[in-house]
């Protein structure tokens, strides 16, 4: 069949948010732009691990296209986690974009050196926050070739 359009399918987000009023302002802007998605929320750094790890209760659950990453988590930080996906081979392809309310240098400049994909200070409002997701999709889900390799497929 080849890479046509038939094969369209939904493109599966990890959410690592522990703001449960940001998670719930992803899902809206999500279903307001009309994103074909399957997104899974991680609410802290552990819990994000285990998914991407395919751990526990999430030994089934097949890995994300993209990880949408906050910063300031509980339990493990994002910054550890950022680091361990990108020195992972299994992991280091799946695209990383870190979504945080930090404008911090140090945390700009330091997501990048564990190969962010890319950076993106969360705004506080909500039709900047929508047009913000909505340049995620254009950008990741349009414009962009995914990896679909066997560390993508379960």
């Amino acid at each position: 069949m080849g890479n046509n359009q038939s094969e369209i399918r939904p493109v599966k987000i990890l959410l690592v948010e522990d703001n449960p009023a940001d998670v719930r302002l992803t899902l809206e802007a999500l279903k307001e732009e009309r994103i074909l998605n399957n997104l899974l929320v991680a609410e802290d750094g552990l819990e994000a691990l285990d998914i991407l790890q395919q751990k526990g209760k999430y030994a089934d659950e097949s890995l994300p296209d993209i990880v949408l990453l906050d910063l300031n988590l509980p339990r493990k930080d994002g910054r550890d986690v950022l680091k361990q996906i990108k020195t992972d081979n299994r992991l280091k392809r799946i695209p990383v974009v870190v979504l945080t309310s930090s404008e911090a240098e140090t945390d700009i400049v330091k997501a990048y050196d564990y190969y962010a994909n890319c950076y993106i200070t969360k705004p506080v409002d909500w039709n900047q926050f929508k047009t913000i997701i909505k340049t995620i999709e254009n950008f990741w889900f349009t414009i962009v070739k995914l990896p679909r390799g066997e560390g993508n497929v379960k």
